[in-house]
């Protein structure tokens, strides 16, 4: 159940005469460029990555794309797990795309933006992170059925704010743990679809199928397949308390998937824990838990908007005075998904071949 907030990435596109793509990054004051027409072109474990994994993929899948100039700036935090990657994909594939004379649906610009990271970057996520900077809505989190990739809004009041609490930490053991943990899933739908017909991945089995196999699987595996079998059932739980405007029960869901998350899943850590614990005692908040890859990075918190001011003062100082850290704290509303813009001077006036194109 994602939700697209309002940070983004926005990428600035303008013509050139040959199949070349210059990028400029603002954040990192770094220019690269890469030619399109590359027999073999390699990941090089950078942040161009992103920008070149999605411009072969979009080659690829039948999209032959006009040479560019790239110009990328944004303010989601890199590293925090609050989806820079998936931000800078969708925003360049859309930019890329539009420059090129194509018109995509949403669905597919987002498979095609997560095929570039599970491929070229070799990043093995989902098509969460992509599909909510595709089909974000403002007002609302998203239920989204990540196989038929079906989904529905599901409304956040006005009275409550998103608040992002960054530990500032990211541990090293985060690297190459996404992709363990995938393949731990994996095996463990591999031995339980062995027992059970039907299955052809954990969302297939259900809690009591589970706990009949837990003599048949390492403890780890099981343990892998608890969390995100009880995971799905928590969204689902979620979306309906969204729905009926119960916050307290959509809280206790927060809480208890951090749980999970922290002892099933293992993707926790100290500073994380202390986050959410620091705001499940401050005055106004519904829930907390951590959010993206884990080991590191940021909690989401739901609190009432009047509680805001003093829920950052009270996370800000106890979290300081805990670790020595002194956290970021980002208040945010829900936002739309990638739309194309116009920046402060109207460009495509000033420019009539200049897009600029903005993913959250």
């Amino acid at each position: 159940m994602p939700a697209a907030i309002d940070f983004f990435t926005s990428v600035e596109i303008s013509p050139r005469a040959d199949r070349i793509l210059s990028v400029w990054s603002e954040n990192f004051r770094e220019q690269v460029s890469f030619d399109l027409d590359e027999p073999t072109p390699k990941p090089r474990s950078h942040w161009s990555d992103y920008v070149r994994g999605v411009a072969i993929t979009l080659e690829q899948a039948g999209y032959r794309l006009r040479g560019a100039q790239l110009q990328i700036r944004g303010n989601v935090p890199i590293g925090a797990g609050l989806s820079s990657s998936a931000a800078i994909e969708v925003a360049t594939a859309a930019a890329l795309l539009s420059h090129s004379g194509f018109n995509l649906e949403k669905v597919e610009l987002a498979q095609l933006c997560q095929r570039a990271e599970n491929q070229f970057v070799d990043t093995r996520c989902g098509i969460m992170d992509q599909f909510i900077s595709c089909h974000g809505e403002k007002g609302s989190a998203l239920l989204l059925d990540c196989r038929s990739l079906e989904y529905r809004p599901a409304p956040l009041p006005e009275d409550v704010r998103l608040v992002i609490c960054n530990t500032m930490v990211k541990h090293e053991l985060a690297s190459g743990e996404y992709n363990r943990r995938r393949a731990e899933c994996e095996e463990g739908a591999r031995l339980l679809a062995q027992q059970f017909e039907g299955v052809t991945a954990l969302r297939d089995v259900t809690r009591a199928q589970l706990e009949s196999s837990v003599n048949n699987l390492p403890e780890v595996i099981f343990r892998r397949c608890r969390h995100v079998i009880s995971e799905n059932e928590r969204v689902l739980q979620a979306a309906a308390a969204l729905e009926q405007s119960d916050l307290i029960e959509f809280g206790r869901l927060m809480a208890s998937s951090h749980q999970s998350l922290r002892d099933d899943y293992q993707v926790s850590c100290d500073e994380l824990d202390l986050m959410a614990e620091l705001a499940r005692e401050s005055p106004g908040v519904y829930g907390a838990r951590m959010t993206g890859g884990g080991f590191g990075g940021c909690t989401v918190n739901l609190v009432s908007a009047g509680a805001v001011d003093e829920f950052k003062k009270r996370i800000a100082v106890n979290y300081q005075k805990r670790t020595g850290i002194t956290p970021e704290i980002y208040v945010c509303r829900t936002s739309d998904g990638v739309h194309e813009v116009a920046s402060a001077v109207d460009k495509r006036d000033a420019f009539p071949d200049r897009n600029l194109s903005e993913a959250g």
